[in-house]
Parts: structure tokens; sequence; C-alpha cells
């Protein structure tokens, strides 16, 4: 059996492909996996790191909304779907799986012309232009929020690598705070904009650390690889704060913390929630407006709390995140709150999925 994978672009969209990868060769170490991206993606790096095939096509970017340039998209997707529909015949697919972005629609079109089942998996609240037109092309559709807006979809959740899906945060909490050089007894506070920081994050968590720290809480503050780190002094007695470029081992920084100040992709919200670690969180403050959408499920539950971007500043940490830290029973309430609105099995039920898609696909019985 052969599966392509068309999740490229941006970390939102490899990382549950790749978790979908992991769990496929896990139930079936035999199986063929090939990944779709494009030479500007993130899958170049990410991809053949974690060990899987990946072929190129060219990169053709869709408008978020309906817009006039929509017109213009199908003149530009016919080369790209073409490279699309040759890798999925020469690798004999049997399945194509699609989670967004600008490698998903050229997929689910070569798909569809080369009569392989397709199956759609949205991580967003608000689905993107090419799940919404690759939900009409199949009846295995996933989502990971329960209130999606795409038809006779699955709510499963996302797919998440198995060191955060399996994390026991209790367990791992002494080896995860010597693993970053923090003390084992204080409150914690873990901030990241993502992979590659956020501005705002960074200029109110720089600004608001040394009294956080008088305050007994201690920090780890992943900045952004091309971001600045700011100069801190050690001060003999006062809580560790440690700024890093980047934390390449999210399970060990989500076991070391007890609330996270983050933004709101679908992966952290997903990853956050699985784990049962609350957070205090920023939307983007651009796109459509589906960070917000992401996160607010979780904050429903109990398990964050919800700022925008232009109200976050020191006063509102002080107001509203520094309670919480200093509160062990209210930290103790968000967590659980946090863990039952999380979902661990999502790779594991999308496997099923794919696996459904293709016998009735050979039975005949649905579309895709």
């Amino acid at each position: 059996m052969h599966v392509v994978l068309a999740g490229g672009g941006t970390a939102g969209h490899i990382e549950p492909a790749m978790a979908l990868a992991d769990a496929l060769r896990r139930h079936d170490p035999s199986i063929g996996i090939t990944a779709l991206g494009t030479e500007k993606g993130l899958e170049t790096r990410l991809v053949p790191e974690r060990g899987y095939q990946l072929e190129l096509i060219p990169a053709v970017p869709l408008p978020r909304k309906p817009t006039p340039e929509l017109i213009t998209v199908p003149g530009r997707l016919r080369g790209t779907v073409r490279a699309a529909q040759e890798i999925i015949e020469r690798v004999n697919a049997d399945a194509v799986v699609g989670f967004g972005g600008y490698v998903a629609m050229p997929a689910y079109l070569a798909a569809k012309r080369a009569g392989v089942p397709i199956v759609v998996h949205e991580a967003n609240a608000r689905p993107g232009l090419a799940n919404k037109i690759g939900a009409r092309y199949t009846d295995f559709v996933a989502v990971s929020t329960p209130d999606s807006k795409l038809r006779d979809s699955r709510y499963i959740g996302i797919p998440l690598r198995r060191t955060i899906a399996t994390l026991d945060r209790n367990a791992t909490r002494p080896e995860a705070r010597q693993y970053f050089g923090l003390d084992q007894r204080l409150p914690t506070l873990l901030v990241s904009g993502g992979s590659q920081g956020a501005r705002r994050l960074n200029e109110t968590v720089t600004a608001i650390a040394p009294r956080l720290q008088q305050y007994g809480v201690q920090i780890l503050h992943a900045v952004g690889p091309k971001n600045e780190l700011p100069q801190v002094a050690d001060v003999p007695g006062m809580p560790p704060y440690r700024p890093v470029p980047y934390i390449d081992r999210m399970d060990l920084a989500y076991a070391a913390a007890d609330l996270m100040l983050c933004r709101a992709g679908a992966m952290t919200v997903a990853e956050l929630a699985a784990v049962g670690l609350p957070a205090a969180f920023v939307p983007l403050p651009i796109g459509n407006g589906e960070q917000r959408l992401n996160a607010q499920p979780m904050v429903k539950a109990g398990g964050g709390l919800l700022v925008d971007d232009a109200e976050l500043n020191p006063d509102w940490v002080l107001q509203n995140v520094l309670p919480v830290l200093t509160d062990p029973q209210r930290l103790w309430d968000m967590s659980r709150a946090a863990a039952e609105f999380g979902r661990r099995d999502a790779d594991d039920l999308l496997v099923a999925m794919v696996y459904e898609a293709i016998q009735a696909h050979r039975d005949g019985r649905r579309r895709g």
C-alpha cells in the first residue's frame, strides 16, 4: 500500500502529515509514504528529517477568500496538477491525504483525475479554500474542532507527535526542569510565539520578566531563531529567566511549564489540550481570524485565557497571568479542563479513516 500526503508550506500543515506518516508506519512498517511539497516550504527540511520521501511540485498561491483572483487559479494550477498526478500514478498511490495549503489543492485535483480516493484533514476551526474544495470530492473529512463548518466531517482532533501525545507532564517535570536549568519548585511560565517567535510576545515578556521574577515566577522564553536574545543578568536568589532562540524539545518544555503564553495556531492549541497545559492565547492579528476560533473551545472549556494582540501588555500579564501562576488550585483546575478538551488519539483515528476510504473506494461505495 502507498499513501501520498499533501501538507506543505507551514509547520501547521506539515506536522499533522508527519504524525499521520508515523502512525501509518506503526500500523504497517511496509507501507509506502510520499509527501508532496514545494521548494519554498518548510517541508524541504522537516520531511527528510523525519525520514520520508519528498516530491516537489510547483507552488501556486491561493487566495484566502473568494476574490476575482480566484478565477485565475485553474489556469495557474494546470501544470502543478499534472506534476502531482504524475507522482500519484508513479508511486501507484492507494490514497491521497491532504492537510490544506498550497500543496493540497493540486493534490486533490490530481487524485480526482487519477481515480484515487481522497481524505481531507482540516486543522483550523475556519477551513481554508483548498480543503473546502477537497471536501467536495470525498466523504472522508476529518476536523480538529467539533464545530467545524466542513460538511459531513468527523471530529478527531489533530494528529500529534507521539512524544507529545503520550506525554505525562507530572512524571516528566523533574527531568524537564533540569534540562532547561529551571528550579524544581517554582511556578513556571513558558512563552513562545511559534517557530519564528512573535515580536509582541517577546517585547511584553522582556518588559515584565523582572516583575514576574519578584513574585517568584520563573520563565522559559523561546524568542525565535532570527530574533535577538534579551540581555539577562542572573541575580542570586531570583527565579531564573531563560531566553533561548528555539526549543526543539517541546515535550520537555510543556512538562516544565505550569502555563504558556502563546499564539493560537491549531497545532499549538491541540498540543496544549492533549498534554493538559493551560495557556494565555494571543491570536495572530492577521489572516481570517482562524487563530481566535482555534483557541475559543479550549478557553470556553476553562483551560485557557484569551487576549487580543493589541491588548497584550505588561499590565495585562500582571492582572491576568500572574494570578493564575501563583494559584496552584486554579492551575490544577485549568489543566484538568484543558486535558478534558484534548485529543491524544487523532493519528490512529485518521489512519482508520484512510483505510476506510481505500476499502470504500475498492468496493465502489464512495466518492473520491
